[in-house]
């Protein structure tokens, strides 16, 4: 299916067709394989970084490569083509983790992990889901508690993507309790940190390749230098970036219904029924259309919000919609895909069943739908 390309720039169609190429070559060979053994492919982290993929959109001083939002919507799309489980391994490590150092980041935390982490050399996570907290950030139960020239920190974090394998997290922690959201801070904790464990990895029913992990802090002592931004607001100040989090969920959501897509278009050629290919009943010819227009929909919804934001307009109410619309629109094409793929779709080595899998988490994660049409419509004035 030919996408929108008329206002991507040459830059952008290359780095869209290398990103393809990369794809095919490392992700998709070893995409259902990572989804079976629930495993991420680290090695993959220096190939992204030596190719400059990993700091896009972040400034050449700091390591990365420039680039626009757009240009990272472009990659979204194409790792989560090949893989949703990996391309939400990437995304936590560059949109969260790098992302919060990059813009709060002071001094030598910053120049010690920022570079390496760009190159692929150091992951990164982003601590901050908890039992009792998620949609609901202020009720954050993690401790941070000010010691000398110290932090002590305590509490546990569930549900953490990149947890098993990250060099180091950027822990969401209270440091004024009766604040509530206006009392969390940002801290950076490596990895060999005394007072911190990894409590144990967790098993999930979709992007499996992703590793998720719950974290413990006891006790756990962290210098002041490894606050990241302002004491009390700095989870606020980094609210900022889930605007661009929900248009990167819309281009996960874009690749993995594109996935799903395709895969169905050349089986409606092959699969015979009846004496004809079943591409050719109205059924299934009518279902594949409307497959084709969400998704093409979606992408210019992703794309506009993308564009809004690198050129400095506001851009919150084109992120939602983005996001609402292309997460929605993937599960109804992927939930058509595994239909029309009938028994051979729901066999485990199909890759329509992963993507059914995979598919509903975008709903959920960077504001679930409800939350999405709850801010629309506040932008709307209601």
């Amino acid at each position: 299916m030919a996408e929108p390309d008329f206002y991507l720039s040459d830059e952008q169609r290359e780095l869209q067709r290398s990103v393809r190429e990369f794809v095919a070559k490392e992700i998709t060979p070893i995409a259902a394989a990572c989804d079976a053994t629930e495993r991420f492919p680290v090695e993959l982290f220096p190939k992204l970084g030596e190719l400059g993929y990993l700091g896009l959109r972040f400034p050449e001083e700091t390591g990365g490569s420039g680039g626009s939002n757009l240009d990272y919507a472009i990659l979204c799309e194409e790792l989560a083509f090949g893989s949703a489980g990996i391309a939400l391994g990437v995304y936590v490590h560059m949109a969260l983790a790098c992302a919060a150092l990059e813009a709060f980041g002071e001094g030598d935390l910053k120049k010690t992990w920022l570079p390496p982490a760009l190159r692929g050399e150091k992951i990164g996570a982003w601590a901050f889901a908890e039992a009792g907290a998620g949609s609901d950030a202020g009720s954050v139960a993690t401790r941070a508690v000010a010691d000398g020239d110290d932090y002590i920190l305590d509490g546990s974090k569930l549900f953490i993507t990149n947890g098993p394998i990250a060099d180091f997290l950027v822990v969401v922690a209270s440091t004024a309790p009766e604040a509530r959201l206006k009392g969390l801070s940002l801290f950076l904790v490596e990895r060999d940190r005394p007072g911190f464990r990894v409590a144990g990895s967790l098993s999930k029913l979709g992007v499996r390749a992703s590793e998720m992990a719950e974290l413990v802090f006891e006790g756990c002592r962290i210098p002041r230098e490894n606050r990241i931004g302002r004491e009390h607001v700095g989870f606020l100040d980094a609210l900022r970036t889930l605007t661009l989090g929900r248009i990167a969920s819309a281009a996960f959501a874009i690749g993995v219904a594109r996935a799903a897509f395709e895969a169905t278009l050349a089986y409606a050629g092959e699969r015979v029924q009846f004496g004809k290919p079943i591409g050719t009943f109205q059924a299934v010819r009518f279902g594949i259309a409307d497959m084709a227009v969400q998704i093409e929909a979606a992408r210019l919804l992703c794309h506009r919000a993308a564009i809004a934001a690198d050129r400095g307009l506001p851009h919150g109410r084109e992120a939602n919609m983005a996001k609402l619309f292309a997460t929605e629109a993937c599960t109804k094409i992927v939930e058509r895909a595994l239909h029309f793929h009938g028994a051979a779709g729901f066999m485990s080595d199909s890759p329509i069943q992963r993507f059914y899998r995979d598919c509903k988490v975008f709903e959920l994660g960077e504001g679930s739908s409800e939350l999405q049409r709850d801010m629309i419509a506040r932008e709307l004035g209601l």
